[in-house]
């Protein structure tokens, strides 16, 4: 039986509940002649996945829905072996170059080079082109993109890229000057509530408390994806009757207990602990920008307001390096080592210089 989050997916653009501005854009540019290549970016759980397959639907109609799984492999030119996972239909596929790591060039090169010299071969397609859906968009290389936007400007009459991404900072200008950019922005609180109710309606139950789905909708912060699995889980549990106690993940947790050792004590010995930790985060593929937002809004949390601004922006600062540099741990470590600096400074008047 599949989750709430899956069996309960809007399939349609008449069926998504919020956003009706954005859907009603989306349908015109179906409908009309002139598709052009789109950047769809947003937060996690924001529903940009979701509004892609609705687009599709649009474009296309209910073929795109018939689905298949091809894995194909892609050799690199030391003749190394990537073996690639392909979403499909007729009219469409869908890739995630990231999984591959540094060889996305190779992937995004020969597989889009295929696709676009080849005329859409479906009689009954309402468009004559392919559709290529490229999720995680932001965490190529600057490689891919560069072969990316080549890809698109050579061969615009055969295919469309529909780019997803949490962010469009970590993409070149001439791929997001390519591309109609759209912002799935976060639902909010009476949004998300307004989705559980609907799915409490389609599995025939009564929500008698609005407290309850309204605190589900303020622990997930915009992520309406979570929102539904806690929901869901709560309802198997305690069959959201009373007070409710929602958990917090593994990995959260553990931020947060990360981010009380910087702040209990600011020593070198310390500093050795917190490594630890965190490579046992990276380790269990926790994303080091998550993990980084994680603690820093911990850490915001419990210190003075003179400080709060200061630790937000050594996060951007090695935010940016970590995206930039190979080595993740090292600007997290540093960050740490900034941080425990500034609130020692503050407490006590001592400069951690000598850390260096």
């Amino acid at each position: 039986m599949s989750l709430w989050v899956d069996c309960y997916r809007p399939k349609s653009l008449d069926e998504l509940h919020y956003h009706e501005g954005l859907s009603a854009r989306l349908r015109a540019l179906a409908g009309s002649g002139d598709f052009p290549h789109m950047l769809f970016y947003g937060p996690s759980g924001a529903g940009k996945k979701t509004r892609v397959a609705c687009t599709l639907r649009e474009l296309f109609g209910k073929g795109v829905e018939k689905l298949k799984i091809d894995q194909r492999v892609f050799m690199t030119p030391s003749r190394r072996k990537l073996d690639v996972n392909i979403v499909q239909s007729n009219f469409h596929l869908e890739i995630t170059p990231s999984e591959v790591g540094n060889y996305d060039r190779v992937v995004i090169q020969e597989l889009l080079k295929e696709i676009a010299q080849t005329q859409q071969v479906d009689i009954n397609a309402r468009h004559r082109f392919k559709v290529v859906v490229i999720n995680e968009a932001d965490t190529l290389t600057r490689d891919a993109q560069a072969a990316l936007r080549r890809t698109m400007e050579k061969y615009m009459s055969n295919m469309r890229i529909i780019l997803c991404a949490n962010s469009t900072s970590k993409l070149i200008a001439p791929i997001k000057s390519r591309c109609l950019l759209v912002r799935v922005a976060a639902p909010t609180e009476q949004e998300m509530m307004k989705v559980m109710k609907h799915v409490a309606d389609r599995q025939n139950f009564r929500i008698d408390d609005d407290n309850v789905i309204q605190e589900i909708a303020q622990d997930a912060d915009g992520n309406l994806r979570k929102a539904l699995l806690v929901f869901e889980a709560l309802k198997m549990q305690t069959g959201l009757n009373g007070p409710i106690t929602i958990a917090k993940p593994d990995w959260e947790t553990y931020c947060h207990k990360v981010g009380d050792m910087i702040i209990q004590e600011q020593s070198p010995q310390r500093v050795m602990e917190v490594r630890t930790k965190l490579y046992e985060l990276l380790s269990h593929c926790i994303p080091p920008s998550v993990v980084l937002k994680t603690i820093a809004s911990h850490v915001v949390d419990k210190v003075d307001e003179s400080l709060k601004a200061d630790i937000m922006h050594w996060a951007a600062v090695y935010e940016v390096r970590m995206r930039v540099g190979n080595k993740k741990i090292f600007h997290l470590e540093a960050w740490v080592v900034k941080v425990m600096s500034l609130y020692k400074h503050f407490v006590y008047g001592i400069d951690m210089s000598s850390f260096d």
